[in-house]
C-alpha cells in the first residue's frame, strides 16, 4: 500500500478493475523517471535485490531456489517454464479448469511436449484424487502443471492436496503463481514444488515487462539443453545471471525499477500475508455488495479467490456487457469481460491499489450504471444457476 495509504488515481486515471495490469501506487510511478544503463554496477545491483527479495517471500524452504527474471509478459515465463524444465523425453499432466490452463496446453503442443490434460471446464477445481488417479494410470507423466488462480474463472485451486498426489506419485510440479504470488502463501515447506512462475504487475503491483521464475536449484542444474527457445531458456539465462549478474538480452530497466519500489511498499504492507488479507477484504466486501444488488457469482463461495470474482451476466436484456462497460469506465472503473466458454460473465479484481472503500464506490457505480441501462433485475438466466447448482452437488459426491 502506498505510504500514505490507497490514494485517488493521478491525472484522472480509472481504477483497473482486472488481473493485471492493475492500479499502481504513485511511489511506483515515479521509480521509472530515471533512465538506468543495463550493463551498469547500478543496474546488476537493482537485478540482485530483486532476485534476494522475491526468493526470500517463499518463507520457510526458500533456501533451496533460485530466482530467475524472464523479460515479457507472464505467458513467457510460463513458456520459460515449461520449455526449460519439461525435457524433451518428459510428460506433462496440465490440470485446466479456464483458459490458462488451456494456454499451458497450447505452449507443450507447439512445443512438441508430450502432455494431457484434465479438463474441468470452467466452475470446478481439479482435485487431488483425480490427479493421483491420473497418475496411476500413466506411469510416462513426469511433470504436473497447475494454474494456483485461474483467473478467467477467479478460482482457487486446491493447491496444497494436489501438491501431495504429485508428490506421492513421484513426479514433479510446476505452479502457474501469476496471479497468486505476493498475496497467497506458496510455503515450500508445506507444497513440494519445483517452480512456479509470477508476473511483475499482479500481486506485487509493479508494472508489465518481466515475469520470474522461482526454481529449485537443483532441479534448474538438470535443465541444461532443454529449451526449445534461445529467449526463453531459463537455465541459460540463470547461468548468465549467476556469473555476470547481468540479463542476458536487454532488460526491462524502468518497470525493473518500479518493481523495486513495489517490493518495499509491499514490505511495509506486511508481505504476502498483509498485502492478501487487503485483497480478502476487497472481495469480501465486493462479493457482499454485488450479491446483495442480486449479481450471482459464478462460483461457490468455497473456491473464490481473493484475486477476481467472475459473475453471470443478467438475464435481462437490457444488459448489454459492451454498454455495461463503458458505462463504468465513464465512472472511472475499468474492469473485465469474461472469459469462458459456457456462460457470459464479466469479471472483476480486487488487486492492486484498491481497498474496501473504492469497492464501495464501485458498488455504488453498478447501481448508476444499471439504472442507466434499465436493469431492474441482474439475476443471471435460471439456466446457469441450474448448471452451477448440478455441477456443485457432483463435486460434493465425489
Amino acid at each position: 500500500m502506498s505510504r500514505t495509504g490507497i490514494e485517488p488515481p493521478r491525472l484522472g486515471e480509472p481504477w483497473l478493475l482486472t488481473p493485471g495490469p492493475l492500479s499502481t501506487a504513485y511511489e511506483v510511478k515515479v521509480a521509472m523517471l530515471r533512465d538506468w544503463g543495463s550493463w551498469d554496477d547500478d543496474f546488476r545491483a537493482m537485478t540482485y535485490e530483486l532476485r534476494t527479495r522475491l526468493v526470500r517471500m517463499l518463507g520457510d524452504g526458500h533456501e533451496a531456489y533460485t530466482c530467475v527474471p524472464m523479460q515479457g509478459s507472464g505467458s513467457f515465463a510460463v513458456e520459460s517454464m515449461l520449455g526449460t524444465l519439461v525435457p524433451r523425453g518428459g510428460r506433462a499432466l496440465v490440470l485446466a479448469n479456464g483458459a490458462y490452463g488451456k494456454r499451458a496446453a497450447e505452449t507443450l503442443r507447439i512445443m512438441g511436449r508430450s502432455h494431457v490434460v484434465l479438463d474441468k471446464g470452467d466452475f470446478l477445481p481439479p482435485r487431488g484424487y483425480e490427479v493421483a488417479r491420473m497418475l496411476a494410470d500413466d506411469p510416462a507423466i513426469t511433470h504436473v502443471l497447475v494454474v494456483h488462480c485461474e483467473t478467467s474463472s477467479g478460482v482457487l485451486n486446491p493447491l496444497e492436496e494436489i501438491a501431495d498426489a504429485v508428490a506421492h506419485a513421484g513426479c514433479r510440479l510446476l505452479i502457474d503463481a501469476m496471479s497468486s504470488f505476493g498475496a497467497i502463501p506458496i510455503p515450500p515447506r508445506r507444497i513440494a514444488f519445483d517452480a512456479l512462475v509470477s508476473s511483475a504487475n499482479k500481486c506485487i503491483e509493479g508494472v508489465p515487462g518481466f515475469g520470474f521464475l522461482l526454481v529449485r536449484q537443483d532441479a534448474l542444474l538438470r535443465c541444461e539443453g532443454n529449451a526449445h527457445s534461445l529467449s526463453l531458456d531459463a537455465y541459460a539465462q540463470w547461468a548468465t545471471l549467476e556469473k555476470t549478474g547481468q540479463w542476458r538480452f536487454t532488460p526491462p530497466t524502468h518497470a525493473v525499477a518500479a518493481f523495486l519500489e513495489a517490493l518495499r511498499l509491499h514490505e511495509a504492507e506486511g508481505g504476502v500475508e498483509g498485502r492478501g488479507a487487503r485483497y480478502r477484504a476487497n472481495r469480501d466486501a465486493l462479493v457482499s455488495g454485488m450479491r446483495g444488488l442480486g449479481f450471482e457469482t459464478l462460483l461457490d463461495t468455497r473456491w473464490l479467490s481473493p484475486i477476481i470474482t467472475t459473475f453471470f451476466c443478467p438475464a435481462d436484456p437490457h444488459f448489454v456487457f459492451d454498454r455495461f462497460y463503458a458505462l463504468m469506465k465513464r465512472r472511472g472503473f475499468i474492469i473485465y469481460p469474461g472469459k469462458l466458454t459456457e456462460v457470459d460473465s464479466f469479471r472483476l479484481g480486487c488487486i492492486g491499489q484498491v481497498d474496501v472503500p473504492v469497492m464501495n464506490r464501485l458498488l455504488e457505480a453498478v447501481v448508476d450504471t444499471l439504472h442507466d441501462l434499465g436493469v431492474r433485475n441482474p439475476a443471471p438466466p435460471a439456466a446457469a444457476i441450474t448448471k452451477r447448482a448440478l455441477l456443485d452437488e457432483t463435486e460434493v459426491a465425489a
